[in-house]
């Protein structure tokens, strides 16, 4: 099982290094969609009561501590923090599920857990399209992310809006070259097909690097369970030679009391 986990995490944290330059490239070409377009950036006018969703990717398996439950205090924590109520909830996990169905918050939609990196992108792909459906104002995801000694840390991102913070962002980004690009075909459809493209990475490396997490806090439990095992079968050994050694001191000491006595009654 160990073995298994750690080729886990490799390829899952792979798959998100590797995503790493698509998101790059996506990135520069919204740059030069907000750069060229004429509308204004800004398509959604905020509500006072926005409509708010949040994504949760969580485990099904075991041997992962308290790895989903610390995840949705820290989900619950952050959406309590913000005003106005969380109308929709995805969680990945069936055992999330049962958590967030205990918090208070709405009744969650399940989503299965990708066992490899092949079936990330179904389960993005579906995300998407439920978010798409619910015209949520704000989406937030949570997940856990490879820290430390347990394996994982909580993270938390905002998916949407893609307000006028995150476009200064975008269009800060340079161009890698001299050679200034140019659109074919419509700005709005390039604009449209490129956000589509970041939400879906966005998804993509969140729910790869949950998957490493929940693989690198596998691989610590069972290996602090190896390091218990060892300090016990130590602590067993230990016993067990102290005891033969009594016994056998036993029956020396015996020995040599018998003999006396067979020497002094002679």
């Amino acid at each position: 099982m160990k073995a298994l986990a750690a080729s886990s995490i490799a390829q899952y944290e792979h798959a998100v290094e590797s995503l790493q330059h698509y998101s790059t490239a996506v990135e520069q070409g919204l740059a030069v969609c907000l750069r060229e377009s004429e509308v204004p950036r800004v398509a959604v006018k905020p509500r006072s009561a926005p409509a708010r969703g949040a994504v949760i990717f969580g485990s099904d398996q075991g041997l992962v501590g308290r790895f989903n439950e610390s995840l949705v205090q820290f989900a619950l924590d952050a959406l309590h923090a913000l005003p106005g109520a969380t109308g929709h909830v995805w969680v990945v996990g069936e055992r999330m599920q049962e958590l967030v169905a205990d918090s208070g918050l709405p009744p969650p939609a399940a989503l299965p857990v990708p066992h490899s990196v092949d079936a990330i992108a179904p389960l993005v792909s579906r995300i998407l399209i439920d978010i798409a459906a619910v015209r949520a104002d704000e989406i937030y995801l949570f997940h856990n992310g490879s820290s430390g000694s347990t394996g994982y840390a909580p993270v938390s991102r905002r998916l949407l809006p893609l307000d006028a913070v995150w476009q200064k962002h975008i269009l800060a980004i340079p161009w890698p070259t001299k050679a200034l690009p140019e659109v074919i075909g419509t700005t709005a459809a390039a604009l449209q097909a490129l956000v589509r493209a970041h939400l879906f990475i966005v998804l993509f490396q969140a729910c790869a690097q949950s998957l490493a997490s929940e693989n690198a806090s596998r691989l610590a439990a069972m290996q602090r369970a190896e390091d218990n095992i060892a300090k016990i079968l130590e602590e067993l050994n230990r016993k067990f030679r102290r005891v033969r050694q009594e016994t056998i001191d036993e029956e020396l000491f015996d020995v040599v009391s018998g003999y006396e006595s067979m020497t002094h009654s002679a």
